[in-house]
């Protein structure tokens, strides 16, 4: 039997399992790669909000960092949320020491809620882990404050800011369209110099949404050491995200946004 790919989530962890540090890790199980983490925050939170918010000193951020991958191979980084500027200057003077071949920045910066997670100083040093990154996973609020624009109203303007962020930096990206609430599809626009693909699915019509962008994130970073391209494991990412959606209803977990299905494939439903 081969040996699985290691992917790390550098992320905060959510006590309601739906997104963060528990999201990433079913993910990665259930995608076939064994999941590790370093934890940037602690957040209290559920399904209809986030009350607190935990930051991890910076030195202990950094300990944890550096135990791990003095001992544990490391085949893909999901970077997610980071709080401050100075975790995500950490972060980037990290990567600088250790460059890894995949890095998937997911720039968490607005939760499902609508509570804010990232202070607004920490802007410009995510900014600057653009060229750092393998890929930058942003939704339409994101790309929008990444850029200091009015977020994307249209698949067009999406194009048009994909196209931005690759000349601020970053060498790919995916831009989540979920946030478009017109037609019957979910679009994402993949950009990557070459060329730009929009990534297709049936809207799934449900308020369990909890976590989407950083299982899509972690999806990205547990298939592509599996896969031969980028283009291949972002569509694949997005299928298995949309079956993810399209089972949620099940769990019913909480009273507000709840989690998608990470095991929807592996649980008899």
């Amino acid at each position: 039997m081969s040996r699985p790919p290691v992917a790390l989530s550098i992320a905060g962890s959510d006590p309601s399992g739906g997104a963060g540090i528990q999201a990433d890790l079913k993910t990665f199980s259930a995608l076939g790669a064994f999941g590790t983490t370093v934890i940037t925050a602690l957040t209290a939170q559920n399904t209809q909000g986030v009350t607190g918010i935990h930051v991890v000193p910076t030195p202990f951020v950094v300990q944890q960092l550096e135990t791990l991958i003095s001992d544990v191979r490391v085949d893909a980084v999901k970077i997610g949320m980071l709080a401050t500027a100075e975790l995500a200057e950490a972060v980037g003077t990290f990567l600088h020491a250790h460059p890894q071949r995949i890095v998937v920045l997911d720039p968490v910066m607005v939760a499902t809620s609508g509570d804010r997670l990232l202070e607004d100083d920490a802007v410009r040093a995510i900014r600057a882990l653009l060229p750092l990154s393998s890929v930058v996973t942003p939704n339409l609020a994101e790309a929008g404050i990444l850029l200091g624009r009015a977020p994307a109203k249209s698949i067009s303007e999406m194009r048009s800011q994909a196209a931005a962020l690759l000349l601020a930096g970053a060498a790919r990206v995916l831009l989540k369209g979920g946030h478009l609430q017109d037609g019957d599809e979910a679009v994402d626009v993949f950009a990557d110099g070459d060329a730009v693909v929009e990534l297709r699915a049936s809207r799934v019509r449900t308020v369990n949404t909890h976590g989407t962008g950083c299982t899509l994130s972690s999806a990205l970073a547990a298939l592509r050491p599996q896969r031969d391209s980028w283009v291949e494991t972002a569509i694949e990412a997005k299928a298995w995200l949309t079956g993810a959606l399209a089972a949620a209803d099940v769990l019913q977990v909480g009273h507000g946004h709840g989690p998608v299905h990470h095991f929807h494939q592996i649980w008899s439903t």
